[in-house]
């Protein structure tokens, strides 16, 4: 029998809907031929400028927050110095506005000579000086987004420019481009890095460019060329914004989940934890997603001033471990019912046939007050009879062992997320008691 309450009530979950959404999840993985430079084995992480500075060029009147050099070694000293590099940001991003207006005499990309004194050769030389990865921007079309030279009709001679300059990442955009002829123009550009025989990160906006030109995009073939891509709109600094990326995934991900994997990554877009848009809820509920979704984690956020509590949701290991699980299985929403949604991923350890997971309970609610969702874990498709080890990830709450027939109760807060890792349990484990659970989480 199932009962649900949209009002500050318990949700009961109807068991066999959910359990037979869940272990849709732990069939075979489908056989992709993918991309195989021996990178991005994890969803890539690290920090990237676009979203927090944007296109500001104006060093003169902002000297602290232009796009500049000073920019970026001040992040990359951040990163180590704060304790971001010891849990697995690596990489740090340049973004757009780098160039000068226009390339040099012998068709060269330059960097904007006033910014960039020193090059971008230089500057990637700080980065790993650091322990550091170097990642920079460029674009598919005769322009990038915001006017500066694109690749279109340089792209073996920029790929050379880079692998020289020592580059670990390449985020290719797509304006000023037409979306037919991506699916010649992305590989061309991929053989090319390849070809310098520098590994290099390719991050690519192919798809999302075809979609909103009414195209299908061809995910075999950018599977095989790309090692990451943006399927959806850029993130803007709102909690409105990040809830279409969520709804955009879980509304299309039985189209979006099987091209994800080792190598090859679906990527939602940054993260805005610690910015001015989102709430500490919200901030929990975007890196707990993130992590069900097998996301790259590149944070857009200036660390100087980033407070405490939003620092420790970016450095939350437990998390993390989830996202960078080396199975590389991206979750999947298996509830969604009046507001409360229900998220899940197979992770590490296996034992036998039975996968670990990850669960994510979040509320959509704004209703004001928390809301109750209790659940068994055979509801949630966790069906060993050996139990699990749950434990919560934001509250370090460990419940022990507990078998499949335990129903938890977990209060979800306002536009927030409770997070569990369910850890499969070896056979020797299987006789430990379990008792049912009740946690209230603080408001």
């Amino acid at each position: 029998m199932t009962q649900r309450q949209s009002k500050g009530g318990t949700a009961m979950m109807p068991a066999a809907m959910l359990l037979a959404t869940v272990l849709g999840i732990a069939l075979l993985p489908v056989c992709i031929y993918s991309l195989e430079n021996g990178l991005a084995r994890t969803p890539p992480m690290g920090w990237l400028s676009w979203e927090r500075f944007r296109c500001n060029t104006d060093c003169e009147g902002d000297p602290e927050n232009c796009i500049s050099e000073h920019l970026f070694r001040t992040m990359a000293d951040l990163v180590v110095s704060e304790g971001y590099a010891a849990v697995g940001y690596e990489y740090i991003n340049v973004d757009d506005c780098w160039l000068e207006k226009s390339r040099g005499p012998r068709g060269e990309l330059v960097a904007d000579r006033r910014r960039f004194p020193s090059g971008m050769k230089a500057l990637a030389n700080y980065v790993h000086a650091k322990g550091l990865k170097f990642g920079i921007y460029e674009d598919y079309g005769n322009y990038t987004c915001a006017g500066y030279p694109g690749i279109l009709g340089f792209s073996a001679n920029d790929a050379a420019q880079f692998a020289s300059w020592d580059v670990d990442y390449v985020k290719l955009d797509g304006c000023y481009s037409l979306p037919i002829d991506m699916d010649h123009g992305y590989p061309e550009f991929g053989r090319n890095l390849n070809a310098t025989g520098r590994p290099m990160i390719y991050s690519c906006s192919w798809p999302v460019y075809q979609i909103y030109a009414g195209m299908n995009p061809n995910y075999s073939s950018i599977i095989q060329h790309c090692n990451l891509w943006r399927n959806y709109d850029d993130i803007q600094d709102s909690w409105a914004s990040l809830e279409s990326i969520i709804d955009y995934y879980g509304n299309n991900q039985d189209a979006i989940i099987p091209n994800a994997g080792p190598g090859h990554w679906n990527d939602p877009d940054m993260l805005i934890i610690g910015n001015f848009g989102l709430s500490y809820e919200q901030s929990k509920t975007q890196m707990a997603l993130w992590a069900i979704m097998a996301a790259p984690l590149m944070m857009s956020v200036d660390l100087r001033t980033i407070r405490p509590e939003f620092k420790a949701i970016l450095q939350n290991r437990k998390i993390i471990a989830v996202d960078q699980d080396p199975l590389g299985i991206q979750g999947r929403r298996i509830y969604k019912h009046k507001g409360i949604e229900i998220w899940s991923r197979p992770i590490t350890p296996i034992y036998q046939t039975y996968y670990s997971y990850a669960i994510a309970f979040v509320n959509r609610r704004t209703d004001g007050t928390p809301s109750d969702v209790a659940v068994t874990l055979r509801e949630l498709g966790l069906i060993s009879p050996t139990g699990y080890r749950v434990e919560d990830l934001y509250e370090e709450v460990d419940y022990g062992v507990l078998s499949p027939q335990t129903k938890i109760k977990v209060k979800v807060n306002p536009s927030g997320v409770v997070i569990l890792r369910a850890d499969v349990q070896p056979e020797r484990f299987s006789k430990r008691p379990y008792n049912p659970i009740f946690y209230r989480y603080p408001n």
